[in-house]
Parts: C-alpha cells; sequence; structure tokens
C-alpha cells in the first residue's frame, strides 16, 4: 500500500472507507467532492491491491471553526489562520502497519500552520500521540455535539515535533 494524491476517480471507495471508519458519521459524496476540488493539494489516499483502503483530507479553515458534518462548504473562507483535518480513515486491514503517520507525514510536510480536527472514535491517545492536545471551551463544546460524547476538538502547532 502507498499514499498518493486523491483523484475524482478515487471518491467511491473514499466514500465506501468513510462508511467503515466512521458508521455514525455519515457523510455524502458530494461532500468529500467538494473538499478534494477545494484543496487538491492535501487529499490522499492509501491505495491498495484492491482499491482505496484509506484516505486523508484537509483543507484551510479558521482555527477554532468547526463544519458542520455532512454539510458542503461552498468554498474556503477569506480567514483562514489553521488547517483542518477533515478525516484520516483507514480500513481495518490498512490499520497498525505505520499507514496513518506515513498518511499525516504528507500532511505535516505541506503545512506550516496549526492543524486542528475532531476527534472522534475514542481517537484521542492516537492524536496526542501525532503531536496534537484537546483544546476546550463552551463554544467548541457547543459545536462539537453533533460528532458524539467523545469528540474532542484538537490542534497540533507549528512548533510540535513530528
Amino acid at each position: 500500500m502507498h499514499w498518493r494524491a486523491m483523484r475524482e476517480g478515487d471518491l467511491d471507495g473514499v466514500v465506501a472507507v468513510a462508511a467503515i471508519a466512521f458508521p455514525d458519521h455519515p457523510e455524502g459524496r458530494a461532500c468529500f467532492a467538494e473538499r478534494l476540488a477545494l484543496a487538491p493539494d492535501s487529499c490522499f489516499v492509501l491505495a491498495g491491491e484492491r482499491g482505496v483502503a484509506g484516505y486523508l483530507i484537509a483543507y484551510p479553515w479558521p482555527l477554532e471553526a468547526i463544519p458542520p458534518l455532512d454539510t458542503l462548504l461552498g468554498g474556503l473562507p477569506e480567514a483562514r489562520d489553521a488547517w483542518y483535518l477533515h478525516d484520516l480513515a483507514l480500513l481495518p486491514e490498512a490499520r497498525g502497519g505505520g499507514n496513518a503517520r506515513a498518511g499525516l507525514a504528507l500532511l505535516f510536510d505541506r503545512v506550516d500552520a496549526p492543524i486542528a480536527l475532531v476527534s472522534v472514535n475514542d481517537s484521542a491517545a492516537f492524536w496526542q500521540a501525532q503531536g496534537f492536545e484537546s483544546r476546550e471551551s463552551p463554544a467548541l463544546k457547543a459545536k462539537l455535539s453533533s460528532y458524539g460524547p467523545d469528540a474532542r476538538y484538537m490542534v497540533r502547532s507549528v512548533t510540535n515535533p513530528g
């Protein structure tokens, strides 16, 4: 398996991986297509023998702003002082072999700004190991409500070690 730039022809595979990785947070194909169109240089797939085995999608976005789930953005905001890591998802057979870290390295090499994400599925410890730290505030708590009770907003500053 190897990471490469995402292409439009990968979108069905991305949707399939997302359905397995995030069954409680479904998003339509149009959301993935829009994010690829808005930030093609920060969207990747983990290509395996049977197609897409994982994906990573990130885009420029304001810090402490959380895009709503399964919603088209309509464009990137002018005020964007960070990057938002929308998803990093791997099929079960692609997990545990360093593939997640290798995908993140592609993003970390391209981005010289804070990177934010919403941790779900009890993944906060993984993200902490990648240099992300939890941030909490009443405003963030309200924004996280649709992501489930274990959701955490996390940020990796540009000075965090990779």
